[in-house]
């Protein structure tokens, strides 16, 4: 059986040698955009690959379409087969520890139609805690052929949220830290804030006291309050770029809500137009 949202780290562990599985590394750090490369070189998962934030999963910027914008299809279809990922193959991704990386490769992948893929949960931080082994090898190069099946319903344009942000049957949400939203701090963009008529909630409410993500039940517990019976077909996530939302999109998936989307641009496209309005209080 595939692995659809997350894998434990002794899962991962036993299938280390499984011809069949794909591992990427996604660490990165977003003020040091090196670091994550420079990390694997160091030492890695055994066999994983490195996927990089800016270059491999993110498409140009343009000054108006956010940090991270999606890459061009054809361009990430021939990134993931430069990866050895294929149909039929699974995937695990990884990062540092909370997933936040790691799910912008989830989430692109479920968006081109590629299901089999997982994060592994807490990260290497887990896997190193546990005494598993690292390798400083670069895996054999086995390139493929990925033939993309995009899920465009799965994305939602800035015309979208600008008319459905205030729509009572429609959800928004911020996964930025609660001081971003309240606008108290903004170290990424120039502009403190939130979207006006979005609900906050943090990507790191998903993980327990262990940096592991909660258990199915108490995600769908946070994730009801927050929805309040709106269906997750009509909810929408964002952050500052994009990446932080596709957490948050892994845990609606992990505890089985189904169907939210993703807006892209995030707050850093949002706030390109200083005359797109800007809230600094909860809603």
């Amino acid at each position: 059986m595939a692995f659809r949202t997350l894998i434990s780290t002794a899962a991962l562990a036993n299938h280390l040698a499984d011809p069949g599985f794909t591992i990427v590394d996604c660490r990165f750090k977003l003020d040091d955009v090196n670091w994550g490369e420079a990390q694997w070189k160091l030492g890695h998962i055994p066999g994983a690959r490195y996927a990089h934030l800016d270059r491999d999963l993110s498409g140009p910027k343009t000054g108006t379409n956010g940090r991270h914008p999606l890459p061009d299809i054809a361009t990430i279809a021939a990134t993931l087969g430069r990866f050895g990922i294929t149909s039929g193959r699974q995937v695990v991704a990884y990062d540092q520890d909370n997933g936040m990386f790691a799910s912008r490769l989830w989430w692109l992948l479920r968006w081109l139609g590629h299901d089999a893929v997982a994060v592994l949960d807490g990260g290497l931080a887990k896997w190193v805690a546990e005494g598993r082994g690292i390798s400083t090898a670069e895996a054999a190069n086995d390139p493929a052929s990925f033939q993309p099946q995009p899920r465009h319903d799965m994305t939602v344009g800035i015309a979208d949220v600008e008319s459905r942000r205030t729509d009572p049957a429609w959800r928004v949400i911020d996964a930025r830290a609660p001081e971003r939203y309240r606008g108290e701090v903004e170290p990424m963009d120039p502009v403190a804030g939130h979207i006006p008529g979005a609900a906050g909630h943090f990507f790191q409410r998903n993980l327990d006291q262990s940096g592991t993500f909660k258990t199915p039940e108490e995600l769908r517990e946070q994730f009801d309050g927050i929805l309040d019976g709106v269906p997750p077909e009509r909810t929408i996530c964002y952050c500052g770029s994009g990446v932080q939302a596709s957490q948050n999109l892994l845990a609606l998936e992990h505890a089985g809500i189904t169907g939210a989307k993703l807006y892209p641009g995030s707050w850093s496209e949002w706030v390109s137009d200083r005359a797109r309005p800007v809230a600094t209080t909860t809603r």
